[in-house]
């Protein structure tokens, strides 16, 4: 046990004093010792249960015979950390997670890890750890938010913002605007669409790091106390069995995730994490694949923000088992993968049952033959660009139209809220990317101000930042090479045509390559926004937003 380290044989002695100073007995020591981390805080509604959530495990894991002890974990809540200088502070934190995880596991020298997240970061930050530090280690998340019910209608958080949206077009009074206030977010939990943090809590399942449910049961059903307690009791299992988490994520797992990632309508997001928690696991995994696995994956769900279903209803549809049951029915998942179970992804889903063949609609009846997310390239962005294919409206899937061009998010928001976008506009929002943001941020609010203005089936959005979850429409996004490096989106200029055509998966500017040569001549780099703190020690090490903005040394 790794635990001997710190607790067997004389040279321990001072080790277990200290152990003896938390009130740890003989036993316990001579125990297994389980780390559980915990993400807990009072700031995040998808983490404000998870103390209720972090007791069962612990309950689990001394049940099966080991000896739970808790460290934490930070996370942000993107909703609150939206539009201002804080969202430049959300995906930095993946790093951090990762960091502070991997430092407690090797310090304490913990036998295994219990991993207990739920929001947008905070499960690939663990999941990154959980591979670098490559020790037996399961998921349990906070679970989904129950949707909101407003003039008998299901809403969630993305109602929200384009309520706001809505107001400033004069389509809602603040009367309004204040119900949807008080009722889209109902509950404690990962906010109710197919978000960022759903989006990965069941990608968990499908590369098989958490149980059955981890994805979809809802964070006030007390079922999700019995799910942590038997992932407390499982992690003793994975541990008898040394089954690690690079047993488990191979590159086979991360197929495995990217075709379900297509078939559930998953957030733009997971092209910025698998690719991440890849590398930690020494896989390489370029998102050009993506476009390969979804011309050969139909999308078969489609829950809010591209339809009307939540994750609620995915849940008692059959959840991520079912739909992985339906694409198994056409072979286009790996069967022979080990999980977290213990066992195979074949005999994880053999018998799943599809429940609601609207909410997961069956493999010869999708909603399109293709999958939910479409990676672009042209000479905007040479190396990619990313959309979320199945929440695009069918008349948006090819546009041509003028580029309105802003250097930042808050200038782009004022245009459209000021009525200054029009239908056919591309608006570009560039110098948000890792570097020049710093930190990538999400444009949730001007992606909302569009659809809220009634201008989601006629205006596109292309950025080198990257969007909510919760962002519906032609919102392009993680466009690389980002501008502060030079990407040719720091060329486009007010009124350049832009042609986008998802089906072809290419994104164009129509000017001449010398044009674009000469603007290239004249382009200098910007200073960096912020030099001192973590931004600027991230921004110096962040790549690429098509490498999965991960962090290296600078050389």
């Amino acid at each position: 046990m790794r635990s001997d380290q710190v607790t067997k044989g004389m040279q321990q002695a001072p080790h277990r004093s200290l152990f003896n100073a938390l009130g740890l007995t003989k036993e316990e020591m001579e125990r297994p010792l389980i780390g559980i981390v915990s993400s807990y805080n009072e700031i995040v509604p998808g983490h404000m249960n998870l103390d209720k959530i972090v007791e069962a495990v612990k309950l689990g894991v001394a049940m099966a015979g080991g000896t739970p002890i808790v460290f934490p974990a930070i996370a942000v809540c993107d909703g609150i950390a939206m539009g201002h200088t804080g969202m430049k502070y959300s995906l930095v934190t993946r790093d951090l997670i990762a960091d502070s995880t991997e430092a407690m596991a090797m310090a304490h020298q913990f036998d295994a890890l219990v991993m207990v997240p739920n929001c947008d970061k905070n499960v690939p930050g663990l999941l990154m750890a959980a591979a670098r530090v490559n020790i037996p280690s399961i998921f349990v998340s906070g679970g989904p938010m129950l949707a909101g019910h407003v003039h008998g209608q299901k809403r969630s958080l993305s109602s929200m913002f384009e309520a706001v949206g809505s107001y400033a077009a004069g389509k809602m009074t603040a009367e309004d605007v204040e119900e949807f206030e008080n009722k889209v977010c109902p509950t404690c939990g990962s906010c109710s669409g197919m978000y960022t943090a759903n989006s990965m809590n069941c990608l968990t399942e499908a590369l098989g790091m958490g149980l059955r449910g981890n994805g979809t049961i809802p964070a006030v059903y007390s079922e999700r106390i019995k799910l942590a307690k038997h992932a407390g009791m499982q992690i003793m299992e994975l541990l008898k069995n040394n089954i690690r988490p690079r047993d488990i994520m191979t590159k086979d797992a991360f197929l495995n995730a990217l075709t379900v990632d297509m078939a559930l309508g998953c957030s733009t997001n997971s092209m910025l994490h698998l690719p991440a928690i890849a590398h930690e696991a020494g896989v390489e995994l370029n998102v050009d694949i993506a476009n390969a696995i979804s011309a050969e994956t139909p999308n078969l769900c489609h829950l809010a923000p591209a339809g009307h279903t939540y994750m609620e209803d995915l849940n008692e549809a059959g959840g991520v088992y079912a739909v992985m049951n339906e694409l198994a029915k056409k072979e286009l998942l790996n069967l022979n993968c080990m999980t977290a179970t213990g066992k195979t992804v074949g005999e994880n889903i053999k018998g799943a049952v599809n429940r609601d063949p609207e909410t997961i609609r069956p493999i010869d009846n999708p909603y399109s033959v293709t999958g939910g997310i479409a990676v672009l390239k042209g000479n905007i962005a040479p190396d990619s660009g990313v959309v979320k294919r199945s929440a695009v409206v069918p008349e948006m899937m090819v546009h041509s139209g003028p580029a309105r061009v802003f250097d930042c998010e808050e200038d782009a928001i004022d245009a459209i809220k000021g009525g200054k976008i029009v239908a056919g506009d591309v608006v570009v929002i560039r110098y948000e990317g890792p570097k020049g943001g710093p930190g990538m941020r999400e444009m949730l609010n001007p992606t909302s101000a569009i659809a809220g203005m009634g201008l989601g089936s006629s205006v596109a959005l292309i950025t080198d930042g990257r969007f909510s979850g919760a962002s519906r429409g032609a919102s392009i996004g993680h466009v690389s090479p980002e501008a502060a490096v030079g990407g040719p989106i720091a060329l486009i200029e007010e009124g350049d045509i832009i042609n986008i055509n998802i089906p072809e998966n290419t994104m164009n500017v129509e000017v001449s390559d010398e044009e674009l040569a000469a603007r290239r001549a004249k382009w200098q780099p910007r200073e960096p926004k912020i030099t001192t703190g973590y931004l600027a020690r991230y921004t110096a090490m962040v790549t690429s937003g098509n490498r999965g903005a991960v962090l290296e040394v600078p050389r």
